[in-house]
């Protein structure tokens, strides 16, 4: 059953598989998409980890069903994952982040790296340099694409909702590799899309975004996962991040797009448990 907290002013809504003995190590899933994204996806997909770990998944600010408010910055989602997390009293965790959440994850990780136990990297990046190769990516794939919508998609000027649903219909067959029309139909009607997140993260937050030079701080181990045929957040960009993290370790998934926690569910599954026992055994979390 889904939850509510209240963090710096907004409801956030989430979801938790709860802890009974108190000794679970959590995971905090943070979805992409600001304005696009939500917990379901995450929550779905990560579901067999809570056999050995605590799950929660919530919608950020601004998206799916959590309430927003202005500023839509790093700097105030970090303050809400920081608050959620002292909300709920979780302790250290580790924090799984997708795609745009990927890049809170990287912003936490830098400002709170006393309250993690390791990061999961999944399809994301350090900076913002890989948007023409996604742009590039996008108008050769042999999909029906228009230049003006992706330029007003990547520099967050998208008009009104109904706008934001029609551009994204026009990218959504780029994100996997074996399509499925009808599952893309149903996902897109299940979308709760809201425009201003979106514009704000992408107009004000992504032109400046650059973590490159101080990945070198984050000393947590962190997974970095992308699947080969991303287009979004290209193979480069991951390469990228794990050469500059110290305790950086690269998967690729071969038959992946941009999920390969669905795409490759089981694979992707066994890597992060395989992950997770290394890293969280030495510090006796798991």
């Amino acid at each position: 059953m889904s939850r509510t907290l209240e963090v710096n002013g907004v409801r956030l809504v989430y979801d938790d598989s709860g802890d009974d003995t108190g000794r679970k190590t959590t995971i905090v899933t943070l979805h992409g998409g600001p304005g696009m994204g939500s917990r379901v996806s995450d929550w779905a997909a990560f579901q067999p980890l809570t056999d050995h770990y605590r799950l929660i998944s919530y919608d950020q600010r601004g998206s799916g069903e959590s309430e927003g408010a202005e500023p839509y910055s790093h700097a105030q989602f970090v303050a809400d994952l920081e608050a959620l997390r002292t909300g709920l009293n979780l302790g250290r965790i580790v924090v799984l982040g997708g795609s745009y959440g990927g890049f809170i994850a990287l912003e936490y990780a830098l400002a709170r790296p006393e309250n993690l136990h390791a990061v999961i990297l999944r399809d994301t990046a350090a900076s913002n340099r890989f948007q023409g190769t996604s742009k590039e990516r996008a108008l050769s794939s042999g999909f029906p694409m228009d230049g003006e919508t992706l330029d007003r998609l990547f520099s967050g000027q998208i008009q009104d909702n109904g706008d934001f649903r029609a551009s994204f219909a026009m990218i959504q067959p780029l994100y996997t590799v074996e399509r499925d029309p009808a599952a893309e139909a149903e996902r897109l009607a299940r979308i709760p899309f809201r425009y201003e997140t979106h514009n704000w993260a992408f107009s004000r937050n992504q032109p400046t975004y650059d973590l490159v030079d101080r990945l070198p701080e984050i000393t947590v181990p962190v997974l970095v996962t992308v699947g080969r045929h991303d287009w979004i957040t290209p193979l480069e960009a991951s390469e990228e991040l794990a050469a500059g993290l110290p305790g950086g370790e690269l998967v690729v998934f071969e038959r992946s797009g941009h999920s390969p926690q669905i795409e490759e569910q089981a694979l992707y599954l066994q890597t992060v448990r395989e992950f997770l026992a290394r890293h969280l055994a030495a510090v006796g979390a798991a």
